[in-house]
């Protein structure tokens, strides 16, 4: 037992370490470098593009994928433990959502915008900028997922499933949230920015999806 919560401790202290380089280097590609790149002169642009956003895109890339990594361990120990919440389902479907979204949508066209593979430049940022905005958006509501793991109140406190699954737990807000991440998802792989565009406006609409989640969890 004391080993299990040895091993719970150092997972949780890496899996919060791997999200802090992940989620600090995605505020630092919306908020700094998505900004300076509308403002950049040509040349100062060209030399960003080759020599620092391929170092802020490793870091970037690895930090999320270690972030998943250590998450995926976590849940197994927390379900064998406490028991998976509501909380940590929506928490850890949005940092596996944004996960894929690093691996499979902003790193592969970000390496035609930077020039390490062959393509349409403007459609691949377009892509890659659109997936970034969107994992931003979720930043907030994943953040809120983690805590309401244990600090969360309310029937989607009680566990869902493992060892301390509680009949009073409810599924319905959870799954209502997780429809609109899903529309939110399609719109990131197909649709466009939106409010999204400004910085006022994804920091605006993630603060109003975490609270629409806050409440979905709590009174559903």
């Amino acid at each position: 037992m004391e080993s299990i919560i040895s091993l719970d401790l150092l997972l949780r202290w890496l899996h919060v370490a791997f999200g802090i380089v992940w989620i600090g280097m995605l505020y630092y590609f919306n908020f700094v470098q998505m900004e300076y790149f509308k403002v950049a002169q040509a040349d100062s642009k060209a030399d960003a593009l080759k020599n620092l956003a391929p170092r802020a895109l490793f870091y970037f890339r690895w930090g999320a994928f270690f972030t998943f990594l250590t998450g995926v361990f976590l849940i197994e120990i927390i379900r064998q433990g406490h028991g998976v919440n509501s909380f940590i389902t929506l928490g850890a479907t949005l940092g596996t959502i944004m996960f894929l979204n690093v691996w499979l949508v902003i790193w592969p066209n970000q390496k035609i915008v930077i020039g390490l593979a062959e393509g349409d430049k403007a459609a691949a940022g377009a892509k890659a900028g659109l997936a970034s905005r969107t994992n931003t958006l979720f930043s907030g509501p994943m953040l809120l997922g983690m805590m309401g793991s244990f600090h969360g109140a309310g029937n989607a406190s009680y566990a869902l499933m493992g060892n301390a699954a509680n009949a009073n737990a409810s599924t319905t807000g959870l799954l209502i949230a997780l429809a609109i991440v899903a529309l939110l998802e399609i719109n990131a792989l197909k649709g466009k920015m939106g409010p999204l565009t400004s910085i006022v406006g994804v920091i605006h609409c993630s603060l109003a999806l975490t609270i629409v989640f806050f409440g979905l969890l709590q009174f559903l």
